[in-house]
């Protein structure tokens, strides 16, 4: 091996970081043209983003919205329903059908599952 000169990481000043993490939140805002305009590899501002995101610091601004749910009416002892539940990746979807209307249901579930 020749006398190679030794490659040495280069360090950014955590100000620079706050800037380009800040540009990189910006909605629309691509990482890579972020990092390049700056001389930045892309990979760089990569891990600095999953950095922060597990130290805890990503801030996300929740906004909740009232829903008035109607109150259900509780089912008579006479009035037998049917249960069905779909399940697909993490997403459940539970039913209740009263069986008055089973042809309904059916005529439902063969649309679903055509």
């Amino acid at each position: 091996m020749g006398t190679e000169s030794s490659r040495k990481r280069r360090r950014y000043a955590a100000e620079l970081k706050a800037q380009i993490l800040a540009e990189c939140d910006v909605p629309g805002a691509s990482v890579a043209k972020v990092a390049m305009a700056h001389g930045i590899n892309a990979n760089i501002v990569h891990g600095w983003r999953k950095l922060r995101r597990e130290a805890g610091a990503v801030t996300v601004s929740e906004q909740f919205v009232p829903v008035a749910v109607a109150p259900v009416a509780p089912r008579s002892v006479d009035e037998r329903a049917i249960e069905v539940e779909l399940r697909r990746g993490g997403i459940t979807v539970k039913l209740s059908w009263p069986m008055s209307a089973s042809m309904d249901l059916s005529a439902w579930m063969r649309e679903l599952l055509r």
